[in-house]
Formats: structure tokens, C-alpha cells, sequence
């Protein structure tokens, strides 16, 4: 069976933008595509935070130069520091075109899940990817791709970041998946994808049964109706209207003590409430104005 029988790669002939770090896994993608018969524009971010960074980019050129692909790199520096990991996928964002094809695998998502587990994120944080197009190999397993790669005969550039304790994501490939095989003694990892399925297709039917909610403000919502709804519905309601956006661009819903603290708020019984990023919601007249 080919491999392209677990991608989700658009019609032979459409145009697509790869993000090709010279990693394995976006080096499967880029083989992958080809072999779908896509047209391939390779483009390429050069953080400059590893000594090795600009060979990468040169690997990568080398690479697509010699599979007739056109190839476009971008200087993005990213300082080394905390919160790398976020500042550099912000960075790579704005610098990829829009809708660029990532080589994230099955065991990518699997990662997140419970990378937002251990953040305490909600229906959307256990569900990462499902059905993302920007994510065509969410169906092949890391071992399998990294195999596919090896066989073309390319050897791959190597990340040694990707090994270093310090990013959280890294221990979670490295110790807890392992842990979690062993105690449940089967491999955790399409169990934890089945599971991201079940809760987008959840997530698909709650945004349909509430639909109408999200024509409703902020501030133009009346706390005595607020109040009547149920817990569940009303705190996701929150969770949305009360997000905050962090300077990398990602959103963030607000925690559950901070929902705790808004429900008393919509219930009367306090008149107002603070909010982290120096936000204070209040109500005043059965309205609440956020500040």
C-alpha cells in the first residue's frame, strides 16, 4: 500500500507552498507531494538561532533545486530565550504563505493532546489538527515517514534542539509517550488521535447547537437570560467572548477560576471581577462591560 493512501493531499496539479525545514518529516512531505503529482513551491524559515541554521537553508535549496522545485527562503531571526518555541511558530506564521503544508504526522498530534492536557485546555485544545488541510500527513506515523525519507536516499538535516529537555514538547515525545505505552501496554498514539476525533466531531456539533449564541455580544447580553442558561453553555460562551490573543499570536481562552469568578459576576453576586491581562469585567444595568 502507498504511503499517499493515509495522506490528504489535494487533486494531482494543484498548486501548493510547502514549509521544508530539512528535517525528516517536512522532507516527506515535500517527497510525498511530488509523488501526488502537486505543484510544489518549497519555502523555508531560517530562524538563525542555531549554528547550523544557514546550512539548513542551504540544504533545503540544494534539495528542491535538484527535484525542480522552486525554493524561497526567509531570514526570520528569533533569539534564543524563553518562550523560544511560541515566538519562533509566531514568527514562522507571518513569514509562510497562507495555507503553507506542514509535515506534522500522526504522533504530532497525539504530542499536542497532551501537550493542552498538561496546559488545561478545553474541547479545542484535545482535538488538535482534525481535518486541518494545512496537515496532510496527520495520518502516517513519524517512524513510517522517517523510513519512506531514509529509502529516497536523502539523509536528513538533524535538529539538535529536538533532543533537549528543556522544551516540554520534546519530554513529552521522549519520556511520557514511552511511559504511557508501557502502562497501557499498547501504543497510545492512535488511541489518542481516535480520541481527538471523537471530541472535534463533539466540538462540530456544539458549535451547530449554539450557533446563535455567538450573534449575541458581550455587551449586549442581559445577565437574567445569562443566568438561566446552562452551566456548560454559558461557560463556553465566556471561554470565547473573554480570549486573549498573546503577543505570538496565539489565543488563549480564560482559566476556570477566572470563568468561576466572571459566573458570579453574571449571577449578581458580586458586581465585578478581574481578569488576567489587567482586564476587569463588571456588570452594571444586567450588561457587562469589560475594561
Amino acid at each position: 500500500m502507498s504511503l499517499l493512501d493515509d495522506c490528504d493531499f489535494p487533486a494531482p496539479g494543484t498548486p501548493v507552498t510547502l514549509a521544508v525545514s530539512g528535517g525528516p518529516d517536512s522532507l516527506g512531505l515535500l517527497l510525498l507531494a511530488q509523488d501526488a503529482g502537486l505543484r510544489v513551491t518549497v519555502h523555508h524559515v531560517d530562524h538563525h538561532a542555531r549554528a547550523t541554521s544557514t546550512d539548513d537553508a542551504h540544504f533545503v535549496v540544494q534539495v528542491a533545486r535538484r527535484g525542480g522545485v522552486e525554493c524561497i527562503v526567509h531570514d526570520v531571526p528569533v533569539s534564543t530565550g524563553a518562550n523560544f518555541e511560541a515566538r519562533a511558530r509566531a514568527a514562522r506564521r507571518r513569514a509562510l504563505p497562507k495555507g503553507a503544508l506542514t509535515g506534522h504526522t500522526m504522533d504530532d498530534v497525539a504530542e499536542t493532546v497532551l501537550l493542552n492536557m498538561l496546559r488545561g485546555a478545553g474541547l479545542e485544545g484535545l482535538s488538535p489538527m482534525v481535518g486541518d488541510v494545512t496537515k496532510p500527513l496527520r495520518g502516517l506515523r513519524r517512524r513510517t515517514l522517517h523510513d519512506f525519507v531514509a529509502a529516497s536516499g536523502l539523509v536528513a538535516r538533524v535538529d539538535e534542539t529536538n533532543a533537549s529537555p528543556l522544551f516540554r514538547r520534546n519530554r513529552v515525545r521522549h519520556d511520557l509517550v514511552p511511559v504511557m505505552n508501557d502502562v497501557a501496554g499498547r501504543d497510545v498514539v492512535p488511541l489518542l488521535v481516535r480520541q481527538a476525533g471523537v471530541l472535534f466531531d463533539v466540538g462540530v456539533w456544539l458549535e451547530d447547537v449554539a450557533g446563535a449564541d455567538h450573534e449575541v455580544s458581550l455587551g449586549e447580553a442581559d445577565c437574567r437570560v445569562l443566568s438561566t442558561w446552562p452551566r456548560a453553555r454559558l461557560t463556553r460562551w465566556l471561554r470565547l467572548r473573554l480570549a486573549t490573543a498573546t503577543s505570538e499570536g496565539e489565543t488563549y481562552p480564560p482559566s476556570l477560576e477566572e470563568i468561576e469568578r466572571v459566573l458570579r459576576v453574571v449571577r449578581g453576586e458580586v458586581s465585578a471581577c478581574e481578569l488576567s491581562g489587567g482586564r476587569r469585567l463588571s456588570r452594571r444595568a444586567q450588561r457587562l462591560t469589560l475594561d
